[in-house]
């Protein structure tokens, strides 16, 4: 095992005593030896610890680290990302699982572009160039909001350079979105590189946070006002005129989710999300005309 591993694996776990096994054991089926995995348990009530320890006396590239106290989730990412030794960061949660031949991949397209800030994959074949390719924060920016939602990526499908983390201070720690507003920042500084599916396995459960996501619509929606927020910063890589017509699209976007709420869910809700987004009864009779009418809005 070398000192100086080239990447960090970092695995936080919460109550997965059913799948950190096959996590651990599909990290460890790497073809890419050059790693630690760094385990960092947040206080879990079943065996998920006992686990992790009894994989790591049969492998000296684990290290399973017990917070004193629940931190929760993105707070223990970047307890995780404290313990790291490598250039690179790369996640894969306790639920979830990487290829044999995914950190080879990973760090093969990474080395190739020594500028780039940080990498993500699971993308399809894009129509004009092969993977991997580099994005400048302009143009990543630009791909997200007018061709393909790049920065919809959880943090298993990415690898980040440490001092990059460490310099934008890590997530911030926003409940659902946290992932969503990190590729923002860091997509402000630095270039990406888009690399293609088959790298990871994402696992989809019932006890997944992202679960939200399709039963409360006050979690979608969230996106839509960061995106606005996002638009309204002066580190915004965007031209003057593309911002208004975001910014123009996600009003009409918000006001349809409230009309969505209403319909889907409750009067209450649809409500909560209008003053939330400070939509005006003109911008839902808007967008309600139009669907009448059926005209894409």
């Amino acid at each position: 095992m070398s000192n100086n591993p080239l990447v960090s694996v970092l695995m936080t776990v919460y109550n997965r005593e059913k799948y950190i096994e096959q996590a651990i054991s599909s990290v460890l089926k790497s073809t890419y030896t050059n790693f630690e995995l760094i385990i960092v348990d947040d206080r879990s009530s079943d065996t998920s610890v006992e686990i992790a320890n009894r994989l790591a006396l049969k492998d000296a590239r684990i290290k399973v680290y017990l917070n004193d106290k629940n931190l929760g989730d993105y707070p223990n990412r970047n307890q995780a990302a404290a313990y790291a030794k490598g250039k690179y960061l790369k996640y894969v949660d306790a639920d979830d699982m990487i290829y044999p031949h995914g950190l080879e991949q990973l760090v093969c397209f990474m080395e190739q572009f020594p500028n780039a800030g940080y990498g993500m994959c699971t993308y399809p074949q894009d129509e004009l160039v092969m993977f991997p390719f580099k994005l400048n924060p302009y143009e990543a920016y630009r791909k997200h909001y007018f061709e393909l939602k790049i920065f919809n990526r959880a943090p298993l499908s990415t690898i980040i350079k440490r001092d990059v983390f460490k310099e934008v201070g890590g997530f911030s720690g926003k409940q659902h979105l946290g992932d969503f507003e990190m590729w923002h920042i860091l997509s402000q500084k630095f270039s990406v590189v888009l690399m293609p599916q088959g790298i990871v396995w994402y696992r989809v459960h019932e006890d997944q946070q992202m679960n939200d996501n399709r039963t409360d619509p006050q979690v979608p929606f969230k996106y839509l006002l960061y995106s606005e927020e996002a638009m309204k910063l002066e580190d915004c890589p965007l031209e003057n005129n593309e911002k208004i017509d975001i910014l123009r699209r996600l009003k009409l976007k918000k006001a349809r989710d409230v009309i969505s709420a209403s319909k889907h869910h409750s009067l209450r809700q649809a409500l909560e999300l209008k003053k939330k987004g400070n939509v005006s009864y003109i911008d839902l009779v808007k967008v309600f005309t139009k669907k009448i009418l059926g005209q894409s809005v």
